[in-house]
């Protein structure tokens, strides 16, 4: 991580020198700059939303001081930096990186918040550019990252500023896996696996009961069993179904745009 900060903060020295335009004034660069007035010329670059030279600027901070108080703060910057240029790696590093080395850091909760952030976006741009498909017969793996990440916010900061959103996405997150789930299930029954469906229907009722998908997967397993000749668990299933009175629900794909649109109402990135 410090060797490729290293390499790109080098590279950033002759880019950013040769880059005109309105953006904020240049401190003198090198290792006689200022620390003050490179992370102040960093905090204008990130105000004007010119994200790249403002990770510029950091990485020459963690280059040429890298001890420094001015580092230290610039360090969740940088994370919210990459993330908005869709540098997905490097901000999910530097997220990594900065909750590593400084877990008592009194805005550490960010760290967590803008790991799940970046996977729920990422999944939902994938999602975005394959218009017209179900969303729900993609594979979840950003959506099940972005829930990990949102779920370890939420139980090591119950209290945080975006705990509350990060519960929001969670509820929608636990939606979109449980019925993928549902759909990998069909498959299995379209090629009369009845096992296979079984199974996979039975994780949707055992690790996501909170879900709508979970009315459709009891009766995939009512319909797998019966098929397997295992009327006592298709009828048990069945039971289950009629006592909680669960309808087989469809799943929902205006989800991401929901949050795309209510975009404004994220909680603010904190002051440095």
């Amino acid at each position: 991580m410090r060797i490729r900060i290293t390499i790109f903060a080098v590279i950033s020295l002759i880019v950013f020198t040769a880059c005109g335009g309105k953006d904020a004034t240049l401190p003198a660069e090198g290792p006689d700059s200022n620390e003050e007035a490179l992370y102040e010329a960093a905090q204008k670059n990130m105000r004007i939303g010119n994200y790249p030279r403002a990770i510029g600027m950091i990485d020459q901070l963690e280059l040429f001081f890298p001890f420094s108080e001015y580092t230290r703060r610039a360090r969740l910057d940088v994370i919210y930096a990459n993330y908005k240029v869709g540098n997905t790696e490097s901000a999910i590093d530097a997220a990594n990186e900065f909750i590593r080395e400084n877990p008592t850091h009194p805005n550490v909760d960010y760290a967590y918040y803008l790991r799940g952030l970046i996977y729920f976006e990422q999944d939902a741009s994938a999602i975005e550019k394959l218009f017209g498909v179900d969303m729900h017969s993609r594979p979840p793996a950003d959506a099940e990252r972005a829930l990990s990440y949102f779920a370890q916010l939420v139980r090591s900061y119950p209290d945080s500023e975006y705990a509350a959103d990060a519960r929001q996405r969670i509820i929608f997150l636990r939606e979109r896996v449980a019925f993928f789930h549902n759909y990998v299930a069909r498959y299995y029954m379209e090629r009369r696996a009845w096992v296979a469906a079984a199974a996979r229907a039975r994780t949707v009722v055992e690790e996501f009961q909170d879900t709508r998908a979970v009315g459709e997967a009891l009766q995939i397993m009512a319909t797998s069993y019966r098929e397997l000749d295992m009327e006592d668990l298709a009828l048990d299933a069945e039971r289950v179904l009629r006592e909680n009175n669960l309808s087989v629900e469809k799943p929902r794909n205006e989800g991401f745009s929901l949050f795309k649109r209510n975009k404004k109402a994220q909680p603010e990135r904190p002051a440095s």
